[in-house]
């Protein structure tokens, strides 16, 4: 009987918690909205720009910015040609750089999009940083952040409930029971999740970059940049919240033509 609850439970938590992306007409597993979100996001957003050397007045910082509002251009198009034209109610765009020698650059719910001077010599051009911004601005439309989160939350409940059914066993058996569901939920859920995400963004992002006007197949060659930079170092794909640097360059070699292919339904047929 315990057992049929829990499963009971887990099975409404999973029924009323889907959304449809509209990007891909895929269902995703997210229960936080974005009136819950958005204002933590800001709030966070503002923190770390207030403890970082926001750079400004600069040649680099007005490409940011200019990418930036470019990919977003592009993604209010693909949104009214969807029939979503109020998807982007509620997000507070802002594209900042800040002086620190990481190689990166991430997106936070509602539109937050910060770059580290340490990607730029990657990204060597403005085309190199309308990829990566096209990534950015990827996981802040298709709500990663909150997709995340709704599933560390389930991984939370989940785990309470196996001590929940484990609870008459010994101690020793309730200790095996946890572990296996702690590496299940990591490498088997959590782990692949942002796997799927990462390339979610890549998709998307390299469509909005074709539809801004930015040449797509520059993506497999940012990330043949990355790599170099990288030295090869990565843990294996499994083990790992993004795809291998060699399936990514793929993934992207093949998603050049399709993003080409869209940006020409909205009559960007040459790229910057």
């Amino acid at each position: 009987m315990k057992i049929t609850r829990i499963t009971l439970l887990t099975a409404s938590l999973l029924l009323f918690s889907c959304k449809t992306n509209v990007f891909t007409g895929k269902k995703t597993f997210n229960f936080v909205g974005n009136e819950n979100i958005f204002p933590t996001a800001f709030a966070q957003y503002n923190q770390v720009l207030g403890e970082s050397n926001v750079v400004r007045n600069t040649e680099e910082a007005a490409m940011i910015k200019r990418v930036g509002q470019n990919i977003k251009v592009a993604a209010e198009k693909w949104l009214n040609a969807l029939g979503h034209p109020e998807y982007l109610d509620g997000y507070e765009w802002e594209y900042n750089l800040i002086n620190d020698d990481q190689v990166n650059a991430w997106a936070m719910p509602g539109g937050k999009i910060a770059f580290y001077t340490g990607i730029l010599p990657i990204a060597e051009t403005e085309t190199g940083v309308a990829v990566i911004m096209g990534h950015e601005v990827a996981h802040a439309l298709a709500n990663h952040g909150a997709q995340r989160m709704s599933r560390a939350q389930a991984a939370q409940i989940g785990g309470a409930l196996v001590s929940v059914a484990a609870s008459g066993e010994s101690q020793t058996t309730q200790a095996i029971i946890g572990q296996a569901y702690g590496l299940g939920a990591q490498y088997g859920a959590i782990l692949p999740f942002s796997r799927a995400s990462e390339a979610e963004a890549d998709k998307i992002g390299l469509i909005l970059t074709a539809i801004a006007g930015y040449d797509p197949y520059e993506g497999a060659e940012l990330w043949r940049r990355m790599k170099a930079n990288s030295g090869g170092q990565a843990p294996p794909q499994f083990m790992s919240t993004h795809p291998s640097n060699d399936s990514r360059i793929q993934n992207l070699t093949e998603l050049a033509p399709i993003a080409a292919a869209e940006a020409a339904k909205y009559g960007v047929t040459s790229f910057k």
